[in-house]
């Protein structure tokens, strides 16, 4: 029997690390780092009060999410979103998740979906909350455990990878206009469609909340080019549909 192998210790200098890019991304969010702008790690390093290596280290975590780009021999640019950028990346999305959600609807089994409640309810919890980071985070685990239930990974690492490229910045101003609520509720929404067993509704709904978060990328500036009434139910499909395989 070979000898056990010693587990590896995590070590002072990655929790830093870790630290260091949460408090990063939580200045994205907030607008403090703005796009377009190259950052340089001793700088950053003197306003956290730390080290240039954690926030180098920081920073190329943020690079392999898209959300920064590295700049030779200056430092690190906050990347910069087009609105041409957030139209391609919520056709893709819309391609992708909104039949996926139509066959999930027909396919998991109420336990399932059920199971996702508590991350559809802590969305709304972050929300009213003004939890920034903690309401994107929760907002990607719902959607991503959403997909999952579709059996296809590579389809869930695609909407993953373009979830990071469209993280919102600025998102101070919509949580003091009081407008994520309302998108946060629609998880919640979403969720009891979905377990009436109606695919028409859900692929609305699902319409829907795409639209409106496109509209919330465009932080104010210009809203997507068609904006989808609010539907229900009942305006999708008119009956509650039974649940079959498919």
């Amino acid at each position: 029997m070979e000898p056990r192998k010693p587990r590896k210790l995590v070590s002072v200098q990655e929790h830093l690390r870790d630290q260091v890019a949460h408090e990063l991304r939580a200045a994205l969010i907030a607008g403090e780092l703005r796009p377009g702008e190259i950052y340089s790690a001793p700088t950053l390093a003197a306003e956290y009060g730390v080290s240039a290596t954690p926030v180098r280290e920081a920073m190329l975590d943020l690079v392999r999410e898209g959300l920064v780009e590295a700049v030779r021999n200056k430092g690190f640019r906050v990347t910069q979103i087009t609105e041409r950028d957030l139209d391609e990346f919520t056709e893709i999305r819309s391609l992708i998740e909104i039949p996926t959600i139509g066959r999930i609807t027909w396919t998991a089994a109420p336990e399932q979906l059920e199971a996702l409640r508590p991350a559809a309810e802590a969305i709304v919890a972050a929300a009213r909350d003004h939890d920034l980071i903690g309401y994107l985070e929760a907002d990607r685990r719902f959607h991503l455990a959403l997909l999952e239930l579709s059996g296809n990974t590579h389809l869930v690492r695609v909407v993953s990878d373009l979830r990071k490229r469209s993280r919102l910045y600025g998102l101070t101003d919509l949580d003091q206009e009081g407008v994520l609520v309302d998108s946060a509720k629609e998880h919640t929404e979403l969720l009891e469609v979905m377990l009436s067993g109606d695919a028409e509704a859900a692929q609305a709904l699902m319409r829907h909340h795409l639209a409106h978060v496109r509209s919330l990328w465009a932080s104010g500036q210009q809203q997507p080019p068609q904006e989808h009434p609010r539907p229900t139910a009942s305006a999708a499909s008119g009956a509650r549909r039974a649940r079959a395989p498919g």
